[in-house]
Formats: structure tokens, sequence, C-alpha cells
């Protein structure tokens, strides 16, 4: 058991460090630019902050869901891919973060099964998504527009399933954090959509990457932190209901 929790805390001071490195990479890169730089330093951070939860899960905890950390590592993998190929190559970036959202939707659905709950919000959010692409007149996607429809489609059933498991009994603060580093993820790409289809102002683009990489260490670190045990309140709940 001390041991256990010497670990833990090791792991802690490990994951703060990297969070650390992985915001002043973002806050360089706001600030001087340089992307092969300080955006491909920060994206393989949030790789490796993930790797070091992966690995810790793996060598020294009785998990409960065995694939839920290789898919949301392959995510990961996805997202740093194509977070870098995005500097050049716009569209096959947009792929492979589509990709990557395909890897954590599956890991969202080893949390909790799919429903019916999931598809509905997905859908809601997916509408809201069209309203704000379509009505404001505001874009310029070009021979764009198909892939920007598409990967909406598919980072708003990423981020529906997130909020969808939030209202599951078990695991509350676990899903809870897990949805809010989707969402950031997601409002991320809204601004992305702003700074580079539309002609308003270039804050967008600082917008996104201030959400963009807060939202990569939050599922980083999710590998570890929806492994722990229940809560006591839970196991209590649990128990009543089955008397």
């Amino acid at each position: 058991m001390k041991q256990d929790l010497l670990r833990s805390k090791e792991l802690l001071i490990i994951n703060i460090v990297l969070a650390f490195a992985i915001i002043a990479m973002d806050a360089c890169f706001i600030v001087l630019g340089i992307p092969y730089v300080f955006k491909l330093i920060g994206s393989i951070l949030f790789v490796i902050l993930g790797a070091v939860n992966f690995l810790f899960i793996f060598l020294y905890k009785n998990e409960r869901h065995n694939l839920f950390k290789f898919l949301m590592m392959a995510g990961l993998v996805f997202a740093c891919l194509g977070d870098i190929l995005l500097i050049d190559y716009f569209i096959i970036g947009a792929i492979l973060f589509a990709i990557g959202h395909v890897f954590f939707f599956a890991a969202y659905s080893v949390l909790s099964k799919i429903k019916w709950r999931d598809i509905i919000i997905s859908l809601v959010l997916f509408a809201i998504g069209l309203v704000i692409i379509l009505v404001p007149q505001i874009f310029h996607f070009g021979d764009m527009f198909a892939v920007v429809i598409v990967y909406a489609f598919i980072i708003c059933f990423m981020l529906g399933k997130a909020i969808s498991n939030c209202f599951e009994p078990d695991y509350r603060k676990q899903n809870i954090w897990i949805m809010v580093g989707s969402l950031l993820f997601f409002l991320s790409d809204l601004m992305l959509l702003f700074n580079v289809f539309s002609e308003v102002s270039s804050v967008f683009g600082i917008l996104c990457l201030v959400m963009y990489y807060p939202a990569e260490i939050l599922l980083a670190t999710s590998i570890y932190y929806c492994n722990v045990k229940k809560e006591p309140q839970q196991i209590a709940e649990r128990s009543r209901a089955s008397l």
C-alpha cells in the first residue's frame, strides 16, 4: 500500500512537470511562432504524458478498463500526427485528427456502452455545428466544405459520447474530467474554423491554442484517472440498490 502511494505521488509529479512543459511550449508558440519547434515539442510531450500514465497503469494497477488505455493512446498519437501535418498539409492533418476522434469515441464507449442518449446528444451538437457553419455565411470553405462537414460530424459524436457518459452513476468524476477535455478540444477546433476559413479577428487562432493543449493534457491524464477505484459513495449506493 505504501509503495503504491509512493508511486502515485511520483506519477503526480511527473504529470505536473509534463503539463507545465506542454503549456510552456504552447505559450512560446503563441508568442514566438516557429511551429516546427514549439508546436512539434508540445505535441510530442502530450503523447509522452499519455504514455507515462499508460505505463503506470500497465505495470502497477489492476485496471478495470483494459482496452480504454490502448484506444486513448492511439487517439493521442493521431492527434499529435494531425497537429504536426496540419502545419503544411491541412487536409491530411484534418483526416488524422478525425481518426484520432474515432479512437477517443471508441475509448469512451469502453467506459459506457453506446446508448440512444449518446446519439441524440451527438446529433444535437452536429445540428448546432451546422447552424454555426452555414447560417452566418462568413466562412469560405471552397473545396474543403465536405471535409469540414465530415470532420464536424465525427468530433460532435466524440463530444456527445463524452457528455453522455457524465450521466452514468459510476465514475462520474472521471467522466467529467474527460468531458471537459473533449469540450475544450471541440471549442479549439471551432476557433480554428474561424481562424482558417473566415476573415474575422486573428484572436481566434490564439484561442484555438489556448484551449487545445489543456484539452490534450486532460485526455492524456485520463488514462490514469479513469482506472481509479470507485468512490465509497458509489459502492454504498450499489450495495443498497442490490438489497
